[in-house]
């Protein structure tokens, strides 16, 4: 079982994307689908985040898949290793999106370390009111010439916490903390997100 992480960039492949359906004969196990959340006061939309429209988490058998995938959804395919550093609550609730490339400074090693030894435990203590935590590593750029990524983040949120940084962020000191930690893992100027809706 692998999976696919699909960035999708216009409307119209976000509605084709919402008709996607587990098929026994192509492998197609599953499709998650998220839509851009356009709301007033989002204060962590940076990078490309504004342009997104949505995502599809594809579960397939294997992942000679993609191109047909691609050809009915058109976006920029990820194969991706998932891993979930804090369990999704039940609930109905926002997904703070991110996702950056490895900086070219950084080896392998030292970037996952900045990434999954450092910053994935100083996050949780930035967002004290996170609901969930899913980091999907990118193992290869399926598309031809989509942009280089090298982690996608998943992290949940109740709408009404999001939208109040007094809430959304912990102590002040945590925050200076996890500035001072970014270098570690990732170039600011890199970095894109945007608040998301489940769809199904």
């Amino acid at each position: 079982m692998e999976k696919i992480d699909l960035l999708l960039w216009d409307d119209d492949a976000v509605a084709a994307a919402t008709a996607l359906a587990p098929d026994e004969e192509t492998g197609l196990r599953s499709a998650q689908v998220s839509l851009a959340a356009d709301l007033p006061g989002a204060t962590l939309l940076m990078g490309r985040g504004a342009a997104l429209r949505g995502l599809v988490e594809l579960w397939v058998d294997s992942v000679d898949v993609w191109p047909d995938v691609v050809q009915r959804v058109p976006g920029d395919a990820y194969l991706v290793t998932e891993s979930v550093p804090q369990p999704v609550a039940s609930g109905d609730w926002l997904t703070h999106f991110t996702w950056f490339p490895k900086p070219g400074r950084l080896t392998e090693e030292e970037f996952f370390h900045g990434w999954h030894v450092v910053h994935a435990p100083s996050s949780a203590r930035l967002h004290p009111l996170r609901q969930g935590y899913v980091r999907d590593a990118v193992a290869r750029t399926l598309t031809p010439g989509s942009p280089p990524v090298r982690a996608i983040v998943s992290e949940y949120f109740a709408e009404d916490v999001y939208l109040d940084p007094g809430r959304l962020f912990g102590s002040p000191e945590e925050l200076t903390r996890t500035v001072e930690e970014l270098p570690l893992y990732a170039d600011q100027a890199d970095i894109s997100s945007r608040p998301l809706r489940r769809l199904r």
